[in-house]
């Protein structure tokens, strides 16, 4: 198994346990102890878990603490554009669409450069710098609106000036990244604001397009903003396991799996 692979596993396992023992992972991966250390001191050094002695523990706890950009820019980076490639496939010229902040919307708005006619309202700071970056005179590209709002550690426009902003709007889709997707606790979220911010997203959206890579399922965060019945789809990749492909497909409207 690569070391990337193992560590997605390893991830979804603190997040579900709260906490991992290196001598348990050495025995299920069959590798070593040093090995399993290195898989650790990754995962501490994005912000993802907290290396202590023996073992490792959830880097926030009760999910109130939200890793950066960067951090998150680099975890399942194939997965991510995989479901950016595909989810793009569901974006019609002409269209009014909204992309919420995440690593994955980001790769899901470089997919969308080449669509016409295309108005993107977004409260992502990153989201609107791929489209401002590929603007020229010959390709104007979209037309973006950039939310106000506080600035969080994810480049997020949040809190009651983002939401002002989205109170009159109307869009066909919204694509929607996410922080832990859950059969009970459906959306969810370390950042209370951006928890607000993601509710005005959805009620000015004619459909719901999540896009959640599999080491999302199973995760829940500080704030619930959404439960799954609330999506209309949702764009995933091979990686989720059969059993919460069924859950999910049992509450979606429906679901699409990148590199299946």
């Amino acid at each position: 198994m690569l070391a990337k692979r193992r560590q997605s596993v390893i991830l979804a396992e603190i997040r579900r346990c709260g906490s991992v023992r290196v001598g348990e992972l050495s025995a299920r991966f069959g590798v070593s102890d040093m090995t399993i250390r290195r898989d650790l001191a990754e995962l501490a050094r994005l912000g993802l878990a907290l290396k202590v002695h023996g073992g490792a523990l959830h880097a926030d706890g009760a999910g109130g603490v939200e890793p950066g950009f960067e951090a998150k820019t680099e975890w399942e980076p194939e997965a991510k554009d995989e479901i950016a490639r595909l989810a793009a496939r569901l974006v019609r010229p002409g269209t009014a669409i909204a992309l919420s902040a995440g690593t994955t919307t980001r790769a899901f708005a470089r997919h969308l450069l080449r669509v016409e006619r295309l108005t993107v309202v977004t409260n992502s700071v990153r989201v609107a710098e791929v489209f401002a970056e590929a603007r020229r005179p010959s390709r104007p590209g979209p037309t973006v609106v950039l939310t106000g709002g506080v600035r969080t550690p994810s480049d997020a426009l949040v809190g009651t000036m983002a939401a002002l902003a989205l109170h009159d709007l109307h869009v066909d889709q919204l694509f929607l990244g996410c922080h832990g997707v859950d059969p009970t606790a459906g959306l969810t979220t370390p950042n209370l604001a951006e928890a607000e911010t993601n509710r005005a997203l959805i009620a000015c959206a004619g459909s719901v397009v999540v896009l959640a890579d599999h080491s999302k399922w199973g995760v829940v965060s500080l704030s619930s903003y959404a439960p799954l019945s609330a999506v209309d789809t949702l764009v995933t990749d091979a990686g989720l396991p059969s059993g919460a492909r069924e859950q999910a497909r049992a509450v979606v409207g429906r679901m699409l799996v990148a590199g299946a």
